[in-house]
């Protein structure tokens, strides 16, 4: 995801970070039912939002398809990820932004 340009008048391609609607969506499905994930999502996004990279951003977008459960295991360093978990985790930047999250 990383090195794509904005097509002039379509919208498509735009990076995540100069679309002010994809960033909003963002913040917005990053609101959890568990404070737990809650709480980690929002200081995360507070700190880091606008210096995300698109391939972060696919990250992130990877991890909120999870469960409020499965998410705050991996969150809280209780599970890895893994393909048995959820497809599309088992990835090396995936497991970065974790590790980052793990941070908060």
């Amino acid at each position: 995801m990383t090195g794509i340009t904005a097509t002039p008048g379509n919208g498509e391609g735009q990076r995540h970070q100069d679309d002010p609607a994809k960033r909003a969506r963002l913040r917005w499905r990053s609101r959890r039912g568990l404070l737990e994930n809650d709480i980690i999502l929002t200081r995360f996004l507070d700190a880091h939002e606008a210096t995300m990279s698109d391939e972060e951003v696919d990250a992130l977008t990877r991890l909120l398809e999870l469960a409020d459960n499965d998410l705050m295991g991996l969150l809280l360093g209780q599970r890895e990820p893994d393909a048995g978990l959820h497809d599309g985790l088992d990835l090396p930047h995936v497991k970065a932004l974790l590790a980052r999250l793990r941070q908060i």
